[in-house]
């Protein structure tokens, strides 16, 4: 009896509360919890203060936040993540983050030497926020795979994918995106997911534009989307635009990007203030919403709740938070999840 209890409330976890819905939703016709910065640990608290006291015109109240493990999130029913990447071609610029000679640690860093190795690293912050649950793309995306194969009919997983080359204030340099390393980032997407991926050419279909697929509603349903994956990069401006270079409707690429209604790529788009009125119409039009119930640890502090009743009331698909569990930095009870403890459950704008 234990074990068929068990079973089912790992089903109904990996599977939000929609067991008992129908296959014939599509996608957009979810929202899920998810995540936002999902492989970060925390500064250690010796850096942390130190950097503090050196810099009192920067406050870092808004850094105290971490995670668990991106499997442990996953069992625990949240279907967004949020993943930083940071080029890497050579192997080693990242090795040995300048914060570990500003203070001691007493927690080691990188023992496996992930990071000499070349390929996209994920952290938040050369130098400083550097603390990982995964130090490389590639073993963020077996790490995926791994859980996606042994819940084969999980709900799709929306991944926001932030490529970032901001140098760092103590000195190290980024190495600066290109269309070779957009080039090089699908090729590893689609190396470590392969036909886990819902991609741009996958929504657009027989449709001109990715943008008219959308607004006719084609993006897949429940049914074809399980067990699967979509990435949507989560820049505007100038890096935008070079992973869009060439790629008319996005065709070829594999993850989906941030552009205004009205251009031939636009499909997902980032709203990060629930409270933007705007939001409910363009979720009924057949964009893909993606919001946030909290931010810089603000709400949190305070018990906050009216950002994300404006989030679940706009109909974003996509509602991230650092508080799927309570905060461990500073008391408060502040915990984002549906009234059912699920973190998934039918879209109320557009069912």
């Amino acid at each position: 009896m234990k074990q068929i209890l068990f079973t089912f409330l790992m089903t109904a976890a990996v599977n939000g509360s929609l067991s008992a819905q129908s296959n014939d939703l599509k996608i957009n016709q979810l929202q899920v919890i998810g995540s936002h910065n999902s492989y970060r640990h925390a500064i250690e608290t010796d850096l942390y203060n130190l950097i503090q006291a050196k810099d009192t015109t920067r406050s870092l109240k808004g850094l105290q936040y971490t995670h668990i493990s991106i499997t442990e999130q996953l069992n625990k029913g949240l279907r967004n993540l949020e993943i930083d990447v940071q080029a890497d071609v050579k192997g080693g610029k990242y090795a040995h983050p300048k914060g570990l000679d500003l203070a001691k640690s007493q927690e080691a860093y990188d023992p496996n030497g992930e990071m000499k190795k070349p390929g996209f690293k994920v952290f938040h912050m050369i130098d400083i926020d550097f603390r990982t649950s995964c130090y490389t793309l590639q073993n963020c995306l077996a790490e995926l795979k791994k859980w996606s194969d042994t819940n084969p009919d999980h709900v799709p997983v929306f991944i926001t994918l932030e490529p970032k080359d901001d140098d760092s204030f103590l000195g190290t340099k980024a190495e600066k995106f290109t269309t070779e390393l957009f080039d090089a980032l699908d090729k590893e997407l689609r190396k470590g997911l392969g036909n886990k991926l819902i991609t741009p050419d996958m929504v657009r279909g027989k449709y001109k534009t990715l943008e008219e697929a959308v607004l006719n509603n084609n993006w897949p349903t429940l049914k074809k989307a399980k067990g699967k994956f979509l990435f949507m990069l989560d820049n505007s401006g100038a890096k935008r635009d070079l992973y869009a270079l060439n790629h008319p409707s996005l065709k070829g690429r594999a993850a989906f990007i941030n552009a205004e209604p009205g251009k031939p790529e636009a499909a997902t788009l980032f709203r990060n203030n629930p409270e933007d009125a705007q939001i409910t119409d363009l979720v009924k039009k057949g964009y893909l919403i993606r919001t946030r119930a909290d931010a810089d640890t603000k709400e949190a502090r305070a018990n906050d709740y009216s950002h994300f009743e404006a989030a679940k009331k706009s109909g974003a698909q996509i509602i991230t938070t650092d508080y799927y569990l309570p905060s461990t930095f500073f008391d408060s009870s502040y915990q984002i999840k549906y009234d059912d403890g699920s973190y998934v459950r039918t879209n109320p704008a557009n069912k």
